[in-house]
């Protein structure tokens, strides 16, 4: 496997990256889509920092919330995964997945987070790099905090409204800076912000909102991937450099619809232990 990370980072975030499950069962792929994935690993649980294990082996120590690792390569394969405090055993993993299968040829964040209802979970998202207009920026933004429904606003106003855990929304924008803030739906007191958000022409800027609406921690983590400029024809990169996999649309429609399959129990939440 070769990685753009030091190699106990990449098997970190390649254990993490496996937890969206049988994505490809079933699936025919052309001979492009069996590349290697390209792969963001996110980490929204607040307050709680995870050693990683991957087959029974711990790839990570420490790894601290609010942090984007990647971008790595990760060829197709099947895997085990747990997160656990730090020192714990697998035994007593926050959560896990087994089996987990990663398919080839795609572009994926991986983030662990909260549910709506505050509890431990690992979601994947299908990055967007197709490319932008001329003038234009992608903005996409993903609830993955412990809250009720939200919206999103751009100097004062609503772009996104009533976005619910583990969804997303996303739009081209004129590049530019904007000014934004999350209120819970309907509301008008911001929960999170006002923040500046720099998007720069031919970027996809993902920002995450992560965190407990209850416990006060709510707050922004964001990814950036760069070269989708329409002409000249760039790369798609993230904030280490990411190489375009030039797969075709059908396929991302594929990967996506098997997060539906993770939701449905590709991954075991551990016991709650006294």
């Amino acid at each position: 496997m070769t990685t753009i990370l030091p190699r106990r980072l990449a098997a970190a975030a390649a254990a993490t990256a496996l937890a969206f499950g049988a994505l490809a069962a079933g699936t025919a792929m052309p001979a492009m889509a069996a590349a290697e994935s390209s792969v963001f690993v996110v980490h929204g649980i607040p307050g709680q920092p995870v050693d990683v294990y991957v087959n029974g082996d711990k790839t990570l120590e420490n790894f601290q919330p609010g942090k984007v690792a990647g971008p790595l390569k990760l060829p197709a394969g099947s895997y085990d995964l747990a997160l656990t405090k730090p020192g714990e055993p697998i035994g007593q993993a926050i959560v896990k997945a087994d089996g987990a299968k990663v398919p080839g040829g795609a572009n994926i964040s991986i983030v662990a987070h909260l549910t709506a209802d505050g509890d431990p979970t690992i979601t994947p998202f299908v990055n967007d790099t197709s490319k932008t207009g001329a003038g234009k920026a992608r903005l996409i933004v993903r609830h993955t905090a412990a809250a009720p429904a939200v919206d999103v606003r751009a100097g004062g106003e609503p772009v996104f409204e009533n976005l619910t855990n583990p969804k997303e929304a996303k739009a081209d924008i004129a590049a530019g800076t904007v000014k934004s803030d999350v209120v819970l739906a309907g509301k008008s007191e911001p929960v999170i912000g006002p923040a500046d958000l720099d998007l720069a022409e031919g970027t996809a800027t993902i920002v995450y909102a992560i965190g407990s609406a209850e416990q006060q921690t709510l707050t922004l983590v964001s990814q950036t991937i760069d070269g989708l400029h329409s002409a000249p024809g760039g790369v798609p990169s993230g904030t280490g450099g990411l190489a375009d996999t030039s797969t075709p649309a059908w396929w991302y429609i594929a990967v996506a619809a098997g997060v539906l399959l993770l939701a449905a129990g590709g991954v075991r939440y551990a016991t709650a232990r006294k």
